[in-house]
């Protein structure tokens, strides 16, 4: 009889839907058709039974331990992904009918483009004449008087930039809140949410599955919707039936909540951070020392989550992808829009998976010299 060999897991790279670490996926297959003795699938459970509300207020209660969400935001578990929060924003927070948008990659250009359908999206800053490469420095931003607030990405998850530090609009003498769409970066860092009004995030990139919209909202900006916002997408009626005015993605909170228990083992996000540092030092340090790879992006706002590289010879880019699978190295592929790789790091990608990338880039590297 022929003994099955256990395969190594291979490192999977993928921007999103992404990596979730093993822990989680173990567990959650041990409890997919019995979890904790209650004789059902998380999958069967009413949303207003005492298992899942358990599940749901353990979630809800790590994920504000974890952010240090302060007491006066709400936290919602929505529907829709972040590009529906594109259109879901401005219809609870654009009464003023004019929003302020710095976009610096495509997900903020969608935003832009999205948000004009129901208020006057103002291009307040652009780094598109760089081809997205470096951040416009906030004193240079044209802001409008009394906007409904000004919408930042605060990583682009395509063109790799990254906002280290959010800015602060007060000092600006900006009155207007803050709204960050921090969906591939959220948990990776700390957030300083004296300066965030609302920030959202799609969970398949750093929390879990796709399914699994995030929102933190500030308690004073949940009666700013506009008459025609659908009630299941409006802040306040959200917060009020918590986060159930409709059946929320159950499966997708259930796995995220075993997600936010095994950060908290790791130490949670100030511990993931430091992480998340020296993966990306390890991977940029390999690219700006080689002959063949390069990357675009200026080193002061360079992405810790998705790091974009070229080579230099693209007639080699199918050969360094097959090369990649061959060694177990996943989804390196670059977003069709821009080509070359992309390697996203997010918590979940342990620093070996980085090292064992870092070591075929250099062997390929000297196999082609």
């Amino acid at each position: 009889m022929t003994q099955r060999v256990k395969m190594k897991r291979p490192y999977n790279f993928s921007a999103g839907p992404a990596a979730m670490p093993l822990e989680v996926l173990t567990q959650a297959a041990a409890e997919m058709l019995d979890w904790h003795g209650s004789g059902m699938s998380v999958m069967e459970m009413s949303h207003r039974g005492k298992e899942f509300v358990s599940i749901h207020e353990q979630a809800q209660a790590d994920l504000r331990e974890l952010l240090a969400v302060p007491e006066q935001f709400k936290i919602l578990f929505m529907q829709g992904g972040g590009l529906a929060e594109n259109a879901i924003v401005p219809l609870n927070l654009s009464c003023a009918g004019t929003v302020d948008f710095v976009v610096t990659g495509s997900w903020s250009q969608k935003s832009q483009q999205e948000a004009n359908r129901y208020c006057t999206a103002n291009l307040a800053a652009s780094n598109q004449t760089d081809g997205h490469t470096t951040l416009p420095a906030p004193q240079s931003w044209r802001l409008s008087k009394n906007a409904s607030y000004l919408h930042l990405c605060s990583n682009e998850t395509i063109h790799g930039v990254e906002w280290h530090e959010l800015p602060d609009l007060k000092a600006l003498g900006y009155d207007s809140p803050l709204v960050v769409d921090c969906s591939s970066h959220v948990a990776s860092r700390p957030m300083d949410w004296s300066r965030v009004g609302l920030a959202f995030a799609g969970a398949q990139k750093n929390l879990g599955p796709a399914g699994l919209t995030l929102v933190v909202i500030r308690e004073d900006l949940l009666d700013r919707a506009l008459p025609i916002c659908p009630s299941a997408f409006n802040y306040r009626t959200v917060a009020e039936n918590q986060s159930m005015f409709n059946t929320p993605p159950t499966y997708a909170i259930y796995v995220a909540g075993l997600v936010f228990q095994w950060l908290k083992r790791q130490g949670g996000v100030a511990a993931m951070e430091q992480r998340n540092l020296a993966k990306a030092a390890l991977l940029y340090g390999a690219i700006d020392g080689s002959q063949l790879y390069y990357n675009k992006v200026a080193r002061d706002c360079r992405s810790r989550m998705n790091v974009p590289f070229f080579l230099r010879d693209e007639t080699l880019n199918e050969a360094f992808l097959s090369g990649a699978r061959e060694h177990g190295l996943l989804q390196l592929k670059g977003h069709k829009s821009v080509g070359g790789m992309r390697a996203s790091i997010y918590n979940a990608m342990p620093i070996e998976g980085v090292q064992a990338l870092v070591s075929y880039m250099l062997d390929f590297q000297r196999s082609k010299a």
